[in-house]
């Protein structure tokens, strides 16, 4: 089950991921500026918050089987779309709608796993699924990045929808059920949109906007500035997002055991403060050797994607599985609203000189690490205000 819900995230983040290493070459196609990029990427993010807010009122009044099932056909559809779009306006408008599914998708599995892997093995499983990140980029990218390079920026969507289609029916033949949020008792404590909600919730939420807007303030331009400023080819592209996806790949495996071991908020608090180096370093780095350039980016993509992990695994366990689902869309809606307001943000802050390089990369770094520092405040307020209420009774 972990592996078809992890082929889903495989294909869903390739399709969110393959659009940034393509950023140089839409940025020469379509004759566009570094916000105009920021808002090709951020469509796919805000249109994901959007469905995620309407998600939290139905989301969990189905079996997840069908729910996933539904959302991943019109993703499916919608990938399609973007391998068929003309031009910059159409491509933007296929990415909305695949975004819009893609969100819901994801919390849908979050919620699959939480309701069916108990609370001591969610590190692990989270970090299963969440290897498809590594996973994306360490075969998923460069190998888009193969296809675009002979075929031309529409075959890797072509190619993303082509598997999806067999991870679909995958899903149909072999996921079992997910309906046991729907017992009676959880069905009339659910009835209504607003019922068991709390405000302590709404933490959980912005931690996961803090810890999300203050990673992609970066993602998107890491490209851009590997090739503008960092004098990188195209071409090594691949290699940077191969290594660094492998980064990534081995360290989720990783971080899920400390999260079963050690509890997710000891280890978000640590990647929190972790990462604040690799931030500094990238966004500053001079003109370097390559090997220099890959081993910063390394550590940024293995310390950065890991923080996922200990995220979805505090904010899960806070909330009852009736619940469960609703909270999640919501969760994800603030996810990729911060990512998509953090790469519009930073195409207004970035601007690109004549040369072809980004100016104004080293300030979004610093303002980076001001919000991870504001995130480590969120993480304290929200695991102070979730053992409260658990002390008083005693």
């Amino acid at each position: 089950m972990l592996l078809l819900l992890a082929a889903v995230q495989f294909t869903h983040m390739m399709d969110f991921m393959i659009v940034m290493p393509l950023g140089p070459e839409f940025m020469r196609l379509f004759g566009i500026s570094a916000a105009s990029f920021g808002v090709l990427v951020s469509a796919y993010t805000l249109a994901s918050a959007g469905m995620g807010l309407l998600g939290g009122l139905w989301l969990d009044r189905f079996d997840r089987k069908r729910t996933l099932l539904v959302l991943y056909a019109g993703f499916l559809v919608a990938t399609l779309m973007c391998g068929a779009a003309e031009g910059y306006l159409g491509l933007i408008a296929a990415r909305t709608v695949a975004g819009g599914c893609a969100g819901l998708m994801s919390a849908v599995i979050q919620a699959i796993i939480g309701d069916l892997i108990p609370v001591e093995r969610r590190g692990r499983a989270i970090g299963t699924v969440m290897a498809a990140y590594g996973l994306s980029a360490v075969a998923g990218v460069p190998l888009g990045l193969g296809l675009a390079s002979q075929w031309g920026w529409r075959s890797p969507f072509w190619a993303i929808g082509v598997l999806s289609a067999g991870v679909w029916l995958g899903l149909l033949v072999l996921l079992p059920a997910v309906d046991r949020h729907l017992s009676p008792e959880r069905a009339a404590r659910g009835s209504s949109p607003l019922a068991g909600w709390t405000p302590g919730l709404a933490l959980g939420w912005a931690l996961t906007f803090s810890v999300v807007f203050s990673g992609f303030l970066l993602i998107p331009y890491l490209s851009p500035f590997m090739v503008g400023n960092l004098g990188l080819r195209l071409s090594d592209l691949s290699w940077m997002y191969l290594c660094g996806g492998a980064a990534s790949l081995v360290s989720a495996r990783g971080i899920g055991r400390l999260v079963d071991r050690h509890g997710p908020a000891l280890v978000l608090g640590a990647l929190l403060v972790g990462t604040m180096v690799p931030h500094l370093m990238f966004t500053h780095l001079p003109v370097s050797p390559l090997p220099v350039v890959a081993g910063v980016f390394v550590l940024f993509m293995g310390l950065t994607s890991g923080r996922a992990i200990p995220t979805m695994a505090l904010v899960a366990s806070r909330v009852p599985s009736a619940l469960r689902g609703r909270y999640l869309a919501v969760n994800m809606a603030a996810s990729d609203a911060a990512s998509g307001l953090a790469a519009w943000a930073s195409g207004l802050l970035i601007a690109v000189a004549p040369d072809g390089s980004l100016e104004g990369f080293g300030f979004v770094g610093w303002i980076a690490v001001s919000v991870t520092g504001c995130a480590l405040f969120t993480l304290w307020m929200f695991t102070r205000r979730a053992v409260a209420p658990s002390a008083a009774p005693a």
